[in-house]
């Protein structure tokens, strides 16, 4: 990309032939150098956000929410774009677009750092569990009292259980400053895409700039690469190492309690963020055009032509010292100018349905890999990183590299998005047929062995509210110990087992060990399929998104350029950044087959789904939603394509009315030097008879 940069900085400055190179140095090494700037400020703010998306699940648990209220912490995020986007991309981008890009690294990482701050407010994790783990001793007490009064949620006060005090019920609460973080990071996102993008589109020639924004959105996506594995690494750690003894935890990262040290992963994307600002403040505000750096013995005619270079004339060039008030009286008239646009409007009601269906699709998509295909939240987030986001990244490659090479106009740039788009739409179809059966939990997908369903735990007081899995003998897993309707236990922590289980077997004497059954014979021969399937459809989706990027940037005028992309990033981030998670969340809750219970009342977090509502609800969301982008498509292109009929016809006039000033031009010219040619032919026959004299 620096070669590229160079060369084609060569060529911007009228100096491909070689004669004199020196003074493109410093163009040249500017625009590397914020390519590069750019680049590694997209890597740290797509790490940081795809590092949020891989802990959701790390943080319903821990603060003990429901799916819908990840969605607004989420959705958070665009708030805080949605507070300043507009006035950012309209005033930043006749102002220094390289520091405000810096300002705003800073605050992101200043959110990232407030996001993990609850971490060391709030208390330990105190999961709930019925078994003990005591130091030199292999007995624990049983799980289930025949006959006793006392509540088995106050059972001797084993480490783990949580305490019946409302005391501590306070700090759950802190989620809150997650949201505050989340939505001070969206704050610091604003100026990164918008004056990042026209900065490179102002200061690269026209057929390269295409290809830029691919580089610079390719290597963005290797941000969520490394984001998802640090998310698979940090949830693969308790919550609490370094503070508890790890041998007293009697859950594994497979268990629907687990909570993974999801603070940690934060602290390191925000050192990374606050180093990607570094850069931005050694820019400078412009970069030098071709007129400015001639050659001294440039001739008037080649000054003259290289100041007006071709692939200049569509630049927008900032306005250096026009004052605040003149651009905040423009900015409405601009604006309405721009909403006038009926190919932009089609466009962005497209993009906004379709950002509804991505990032609902995203959002929730690593937890779908855990509740639908059993897998833990450490090997979704492993898989997403290392197998899906290649993908993507490929793809967005080579959607700029097919621009470049192909030299699409806008119309060719439409169909490549809309026909990449609409492949990915047919393969997500096939999603539905890759399903799995729902775990097999007594009580909850089936009813105990008995034709009482309570009569094999019957003589046991068992709290209904109680999430302790245990696996029997019989491949089912039960809710709890005391459900399964086990009397005795030996060993401790992770090797507790449970003797005399009356729900296990019908002789009331066999064992249950902790934790879910491991029921994947179905999902094992699918889970290969689903993530082929997946890692195709994500290549030919975003196969169209350069194209289509470029799209949004080519059918205005350039001096709207930066108020459109900002207004895009505005209306996609309002209707769908923050609407998408709530309303997905709100429906994959409605799947929630057992909810977990806070200490002092209300519903937790979900312990367990119905895998075959979740899968209809999640996809089915998903492919409705793009099915209403395809149909607003149809009058997108109509207008398209009488737009650029309605611009052809213009230039053609324009070029025939220019045609026809300039032979007139030229007659005036010609007559003068026949005029001329007249008199000079008069004055040296006049001196050649003086001559003779």
């Amino acid at each position: 990309m620096e070669d590229r940069a160079e060369e084609d900085c060569v060529q911007e400055n009228g100096r491909a032939d070689g004669t004199d190179s020196k003074p493109c140095t410093s163009p040249c090494t500017s625009l590397r150098m914020f390519l590069v700037a750019l680049s590694f400020a997209y890597f740290a703010k797509a790490l940081s956000g795809s590092y949020m998306k891989s802990t959701i699940t790390q943080l319903e648990r821990r603060f003990d929410i429901p799916s819908y209220l990840i969605g607004v912490i989420d959705g958070s995020f665009e708030i805080g774009n949605l507070l300043v986007i507009a006035f950012v991309s309209y005033f930043g981008a006749k102002l220094h677009r390289p520091k405000i890009i810096a300002m705003g690294c800073v605050l992101m990482s200043l959110g990232t750092f407030i996001i993990a701050l609850p971490h060391f407010i709030i208390g330990r994790y105190k999961f709930e569990t019925s078994v003990r783990w005591v130091v030199n001793s292999s007995n624990s007490s049983p799980p289930c009292r025949r006959g006793s009064t006392v509540d088995l949620m106050q059972n001797d006060g084993p480490p783990q259980m949580p305490s019946t005090s409302c005391d501590g019920d306070s700090n759950l609460s802190m989620w809150i400053y997650v949201l505050l973080g989340n939505v001070l990071r969206g704050i610091g996102e604003t100026p990164v895409q918008p004056l990042g993008i026209s900065y490179i589109d102002d200061f690269a020639t026209e057929e390269n700039a295409a290809l830029y924004v691919g580089c610079v959105q390719t290597i963005s996506v290797v941000g969520p690469v490394f984001g998802y594995l640090l998310g698979s690494l940090c949830a693969k750690l308790y919550v609490d190492i370094g503070f508890v003894k790890m041998e007293s935890i009697t859950i594994t990262p497979a268990d629907a309690r687990w909570v993974g040290a999801w603070w940690l992963g934060y602290l390191i994307a925000g050192i990374i963020t606050l180093l990607s600002a570094i850069p931005f403040w050694f820019l400078p505000r412009s970069l030098p055009t071709s007129g400015s750096q001639l050659p001294k013995h440039c001739t008037q005619e080649k000054t003259s032509f290289l100041k007006n270079p071709p692939h200049l004339k569509n630049k927008y060039e900032a306005e250096e010292h026009t004052s605040f008030i003149e651009m905040a009286k423009d900015f409405f008239p601009t604006l309405r100018t721009l909403l006038g646009h009926p190919v932009y409007l089609i466009y962005l009601c497209v993009t906004v349905i379709q950002l509804n269906s991505l990032i609902g699709m995203v959002t929730y998509k690593p937890k779908y890999i855990e509740q639908h295909f059993r897998q833990s939240a450490s090997k979704a987030n492993f898989l997403m990183g290392v197998i899906n986001i290649p993908a993507v990244a490929l793809g967005m490659f080579s959607g700029g590299l097919l621009m470049k090479r192909l030299k699409l106009n806008i119309m060719g740039a439409a169909k490549v998005a809309f026909g990449t788009s609409l492949i990915g739409y047919i393969l997500s179809l096939f999603f539905f047929a890759m399903s799995c059966e729902n775990a097999k939990v007594a009580g909850v997908t089936l009813s105990y062995n008995s034709t009482d369903k309570l009569a094999c735990n019957s003589d046991c007081l068992c709290s209904p509210n109680e999430w302790d899995p245990v696996c029997g003998k019989n491949s089912i897993t039960y809710v709890s110990p005391c459900l399964a309707g086990c009397t005795t236990s030996t060993g401790s922590g992770k090797d507790t087992v449970f003797s005399n289980c009356s729900c296990v077997g019908a002789a009331g004497n066999f064992t249950a060990s902790t934790g879910h059954c491991p029921e994947k014979d179905d999902c094992d021969r699918m889970f290969p399929y689903f993530l082929a399937l997946s890692v195709i459809t994500s290549f030919i989706i975003s196969l169209g998104g350069t194209p289509g990027y470029m799209f949004l940037i080519r059918c205005i005028k350039p001096q709207l350029k930066s108020l459109a992309l900002g207004f895009h990033a505005l209306a996609t981030r309002t209707l769908a950044g923050i609407p998408a998670p709530i309303y997905f969340g709100a429906i994959i809750d409605t799947t929630c087959l057992k909810w977990g219970q806070k200490r002092c009342g209300g519903l937790g977090a979900c312990r367990i789904y119905n895998t075959t509502a979740y899968r209809i609800a999640y996809l089915g969301l998903t492919l409705s939603l793009r099915t209403i982008s395809f149909i607003i498509c149809i009058p997108g292109f109509i207008l398209l394509s009488r737009q650029l009929k309605e611009e052809k016809k213009r230039a053609l006039h324009e070029s025939l009315s220019n045609g026809g000033t300039e032979l007139e031009t030229l007659r005036k010219e010609e007559f003068v030097i026949l005029k001329s040619d007249e008199t000079v032919h008069t004055s040296d026959n006049g001196t050649e008879e003086y001559s003779r004299l």
